[in-house]
């Protein structure tokens, strides 16, 4: 094997470890990695796309096989997400020409989606609590304004994920359960990843339609990933949250840092 394939094949083991152990960081670390190694960032972010897509289908079998999706919940979100990836897709081709604005465009994206997922990833316990204690008073939504409010997340992570890759893990999930705090947390995960599944896929083929993918890297990362997911599952919950997260976040805020410069 290539040696540089063999860094794929360990990028893709390595994040595949760590989503397994805590649940995020897939795009939010894998992307960032592909630019590191030299792939053009329009390149990185497509090849992500359908990386997301083919590791989170075998989450959807499993969700759905143990009832752990709200496929209305998923329904309003695709609603609003798959609209503006196309959107997000049309205006990313008329930039297309222009290689250079593109890849400006994508790099300072990611780095401002880095710094939110962080925030959302360090903020993530705060944040549910607030949800949980204000969850039945007189300031909830009527159903028809919640469904409105799914949609128009479903518009802000559509459009993340088609510029960045980044956003359907972390944010939609602490999305979701600031308007759904009486989900429970094991449907509201599979909820997020059977959403995730059409928007990455929709916008990775967006993005492999454009020319902004490579297969054979795309192989290499499954590789490694499939066996450091399996991997991180079985360790998940060996090391503590409270040094996991912030870690995470630490290093998130980093790379997000870095890309500005």
């Amino acid at each position: 094997m290539d040696m540089g394939f063999l860094g794929f094949t360990i990028a893709g083991l390595l994040v595949g470890f760590i989503v397994g152990m805590t649940g995020v960081g897939g795009g939010s670390l894998m992307t960032p990695i592909l630019l590191w190694f030299g792939i053009n960032p329009a390149t990185a972010v497509g090849t992500d796309l359908l990386y997301a897509a083919i590791t989170k289908c075998s989450g959807v079998w499993v969700h759905g096989r143990n009832r752990n999706i709200d496929w209305a919940i998923t329904g309003w979100l695709s609603l609003g997400s798959v609209p503006a990836a196309a959107v997000t897709l049309w205006l990313l081709h008329n930039l297309n020409a222009d290689t250079q604005a593109l890849n400006s465009l994508i790099r300072t994206a990611l780095a401002y989606v880095l710094f939110l997922t962080a925030l959302a990833i360090l903020l993530r316990g705060p944040l549910l609590a607030f949800a949980s204690r204000h969850a039945g008073d007189r300031y909830r939504l009527s159903p028809k304004g919640l469904n409105a409010c799914t949609v128009v997340t479903g518009v802000v992570l559509g459009t993340m994920v088609s510029l960045t890759s980044i956003g359907a893990g972390a944010l939609g999930t602490v999305a979701l359960f600031m308007l759904y705090p009486f989900l429970a947390t094991r449907r509201l995960v599979g909820t997020e990843i059977a959403h995730a599944v059409p928007l990455t896929l929709v916008a990775g083929l967006g993005h492999a339609g454009m020319g902004n993918m490579d297969w054979s890297l795309l192989g290499h990362l499954l590789i490694g990933s499939l066996p450091g997911i399996y991997l991180g599952s079985h360790l998940s919950g060996r090391v503590p949250d409270r040094v996991l997260r912030p870690a995470l976040a630490i290093m998130l805020g980093l790379i997000g840092l870095k890309l500005l410069h």
